[in-house]
């Protein structure tokens, strides 16, 4: 195939245009955004490495004009920045894979082999179209593991229509943001409507979906517009779905297989123009099992998933978490921002979180509130009585795998090491060299870099 590299870095060009290159590809590097899109109209690449950080202007403002025109290429995303909104912005713009530096040459071979299949059957006029999108969203999910970077990438995918989609997780992994972040990538300026589930009367609960007319009820003395019909072409966020009554489940599902509903005590259909995301911290197939749940509705629901990680699964965004929060509590509350000493660090590395990143700004709001000292301690660190790791992992934590087994007590090592490549391979008692392989294979994430 013919390859266009749009990178400042000459160093990263020259690299990948030999690896490519070995592999038959030719092979064309441009350093500008200017450049790169007068290189690409002579050259016509069926690929394109393209850098979000460019000198003369954002990778992410040249994408939409080198997908223009009626065969356009497939554009890989690079970046070194840790901006996890890049990523949603660059997948709903249509780039076809998004990458952090350092980057793996391995992984860039596998993903021209990729681009090779893909392009064999989608039709050049299959592109997505492109559509404009805000530069900064007004919510960050902090985070630099995989996991996170994988989601974002999800969230951008699924932006691009108005599909319905299910969030699930355990509490406080952030349910509610991602399902924000979705909203802001695909209906910008259009309302955002949350509807708590188990929060609201199930009596209640039918009018403040759909709305009723004046006089369907006692009590019922003017129109009033429902949830579904105020978020017009924006997002409709059912948090804690898990918990709605039967009876609703039943004329929600209608509703999505119809695509309209009839405010209580009327007679004319409105269309349902807004995106539905659910949001679940249960089982939902063990509630369908036990009768809890529609079949049919869960099905509905969970066309298109996000999975929320857990913050134990992703320990290596504690230290960028913490210091996040931390801004955030001092700027509440108006008192200094304290800073976390090493033991203190630690003892946030070893918990295992079962209120993830939620109970993570609980405590650190309670330690900034009452520190009576620049630095934090372990001392100054209230965590829940028994949930350190090891105890967690009794509890039903344990990884399933050898594998899963072996990742996470890597993962823990390094973190407790800071990152000490001797350190760790001493204390693992293996090679550096092995140790480098498994931080690739289990693809870790070094915090502390």
């Amino acid at each position: 195939m013919k390859v266009l590299i749009i990178d400042d870095d000459q160093a990263l060009c020259r690299s990948l245009q030999i690896a490519l290159t070995l592999k038959r590809h030719e092979v064309r590097c441009s350093f500008s955004a200017d450049a790169g899109g007068i290189e690409a109209q002579a050259f016509s690449p069926d690929i394109v490495f393209l850098d979000v950080n460019l000198p003369d202007q954002s990778g992410l403002k040249t994408l939409p004009k080198l997908l223009e025109g009626p065969c356009p290429p497939t554009v890989i995303i690079m970046t070194g920045e840790s901006d996890n909104n890049a990523a949603v912005e660059a997948m709903r713009r249509g780039a076809f894979e998004y990458l952090r530096k350092p980057l793996d040459m391995d992984e860039i071979r596998a993903i021209v082999t990729r681009v090779e299949r893909h392009r064999s059957w989608v039709e050049p006029e299959g592109k997505i179209p492109e559509k404009v999108l805000c530069e900064g969203f007004g919510f960050d999910m902090i985070g630099a593991h995989p996991k996170v970077v994988a989601l974002h990438k999800k969230i951008g995918l699924l932006s691009r229509t108005k599909v319905i989609v299910l969030v699930q997780g355990e509490s406080g992994t952030g349910k509610e943001l991602a399902a924000r972040i979705l909203h802001q990538a695909g209906s910008p300026g259009k309302p955002f409507v949350a509807v708590n589930c188990s929060a609201v009367v199930p009596t209640l609960l039918e009018s403040e979906f759909f709305g009723h007319e004046k006089g369907s009820f006692t009590g019922a003395d003017r129109l009033k517009i429902g949830k579904l019909e105020y978020a017009d072409g924006g997002t409709v966020f059912l948090d804690e779905i898990g918990d709605m009554a039967m009876d609703l489940q039943a004329k929600l599902l209608r509703v999505l297989q119809e695509e309209e509903f009839v405010r209580v005590g009327g007679l004319e259909p409105i269309p349902l123009k807004a995106r539905i995301v659910a949001a679940t911290h249960c089982d939902l197939r063990r509630l369908v099992s036990e009768g809890r749940f529609r079949e049919d509705l869960f099905y509905r629901l969970s066309v298109s998933s996000l999975q929320m990680p857990p913050l134990r699964e992703r320990r290596s965004d504690i230290p960028l978490l913490a210091e996040a929060l931390l801004e955030k509590i001092t700027a509440k509350f108006q008192c200094y921002k304290p800073t976390l000493s090493e033991d203190a660090l630690q003892k946030l590395l070893a918990y295992d979180w079962p209120g993830n990143v939620r109970e993570l700004e609980n405590v650190l709001t309670r330690a900034a509130v009452l520190a009576v000292d620049a630095v934090l301690t372990a001392e100054d660190l209230q965590l829940g009585p028994g949930k350190e790791s090891a105890a967690a992992e009794d509890c039903g934590a344990r990884p399933t795998t050898l594998a899963e087994a072996e990742k996470r007590h890597v993962e823990k090592t390094l973190d407790s090491l800071r990152w000490n490549i001797t350190k760790v391979a001493k204390q693992l008692d293996i090679s550096p060299t092995t140790l480098r392989k498994k931080i690739v294979d289990y693809e870790l994430l070094n915090p502390f870099a």
